[in-house]
């Protein structure tokens, strides 16, 4: 009798989704107390402290693997605080501010209204990398830490022309919460610091850092170090807005008593607009070339 084709490949041993999966009558060992458990379906035993590395692989593997379900191989990272509100919410806080009277106040709300621009040029520029690489061999995608602010901004500007975009968020006590422009299949959770920063170089072919606190000076500063170093190729680094980041940071301090060399200056360049950005990045990976958009450049 002729067996069917399918047994040449089929499983010998139950996956382990099935096993897991499998329905178990209620006994003695079915209760809370019961080591019985698969170790694999048994969260208390997974949050052991001495399961730390296991947990670490799986935030190294989950993210890694559902990206590369999805086609993702090059992304552009968008950083910035989360504290910069869009343009016609910060116009509201303003009049808000200037109907109630209180100077503090008002001089608060303003200087909100005018970081807000910087919000509209985050948005922009992902929707200048989603439209102009759509048709490239290799799409980029927008990437950002999937909470308010520029991140959400970044995720907003991709989402709004109909392209996917990565959202990596971090537990937090506050700040938290996914922005909701992000691809939900592209939405993922953090533990770890280390693991999320890991994950927003792996794949980046440039880094856009906008205005922001210690978080963002935090991702810019280890990427500087990790290209500066020579751990990790050389790519366009870009900082929006030359006045806020030369007022934050003097760089040319860093030179003069040594810390840096000069030539570390020519690892970053400031931008202003998105159109700026992504002329920097079309200049540095011949964009807009027959060999770039084949995916050979």
């Amino acid at each position: 009798m002729d067996r069917p084709r399918d047994d040449l490949t089929a499983r010998n041993f139950p996956s382990a989704e099935e096993e897991a999966l499998a329905p178990h009558p209620p006994g003695r060992y079915a209760g809370p107390e019961s080591a019985y458990r698969l170790a694999f379906t048994d969260t208390a035993f997974l949050l052991r402290e001495e399961l730390r590395p296991v947990r670490m692989q799986l935030e190294l593997l989950k993210p890694e693997l559902v990206q590369q379900e999805h086609g993702v191989t090059s992304t552009i990272v968008i950083f910035g605080s989360a504290r910069i509100l869009p343009p016609d919410e910060a116009q509201a806080r303003l009049d808000a501010a200037r109907a109630g009277g209180d100077e503090t106040a008002v001089r608060r709300a303003e200087t909100a209204q005018a970081m807000s621009r910087y919000y509209g040029e985050a948005q922009r520029f992902a929707g200048l990398v989603t439209t102009r690489s759509r048709e490239h061999a290799t799409p980029i995608y927008v990437v950002t830490g999937g909470g308010p602010g520029i991140m959400e901004a970044g995720n907003r500007g991709a989402h709004e022309v109909g392209g996917k975009s990565i959202g990596l968020n971090i537990v937090l006590p506050h700040e938290q919460a996914p922005n909701p422009y992000i691809t939900p299949e592209l939405c993922f959770q953090f533990h770890y610091f280390a693991l999320r920063k890991m994950h927003f170089v792996m794949r980046s072919i440039a880094l856009v850092c906008f205005p922001g606190g210690f978080g963002t000076l935090d991702e810019l500063f280890e990427t500087l170090t990790l290209v500066q170093t020579g751990k990790s190729r050389r790519r366009p680094i870009l900082l929006f807005g030359r006045t806020f980041w030369e007022k934050l940071i003097d760089f040319g301090h860093l030179v003069d008593t040594g810390m840096i060399g000069a030539g570390d200056l020519g690892l970053f360049h400031y931008v202003e607009t998105a159109d700026e950005a992504w002329q920097r990045l079309a200049e540095h990976y011949g964009f807009g070339t027959a060999a770039a958009e084949s995916g050979s450049a």
